[in-house]
């Protein structure tokens, strides 16, 4: 799975990095560039909506750990997922079906002989 999935902010919009969408929770930003983002945001409802959940933090320095804890908590999951799914394939069993065909081949030429023999 790529890594960049698995990154909250990464997700939100496409054209705002994380590090940009962090300098304008805190307030960090020019009013040109700080104009751009809301631009940006205002196309993209989700992208909204999540910034003013973050935004009602009122220590700034919050919504970097929140961020850290919802970015480790969802690559634990995935990963727990990931490995129940590996579990649950099944190993490769090639030599199996190899056997199989060479059973079935065994068979056919027993047959094959004894049908002969009894003409």
């Amino acid at each position: 799975m790529q890594e960049n999935l698995k990154d909250i902010l990464s997700n939100l919009s496409t054209e705002i990095d994380q590090e940009t969408l962090m300098l304008y929770l805190q307030d960090k930003l020019s009013a040109e560039k700080k104009h751009e983002v809301e631009k940006i945001l205002a196309e993209n409802e989700f992208a909204a909506d999540a910034l003013d959940g973050l935004q009602e933090f009122s220590d700034k320095r919050q919504v970097s750990h929140m961020v850290e804890m919802l970015n480790r908590d969802l690559k634990k999951k995935t990963e727990r997922k990931k490995q129940r799914r590996d579990k649950l394939k099944l190993p490769d069993q090639s030599w199996i079906v190899i056997s199989v065909v060479i059973i079935i081949l065994l068979i056919i030429i027993s047959y094959i002989v004894v049908s002969k023999a009894a003409k």
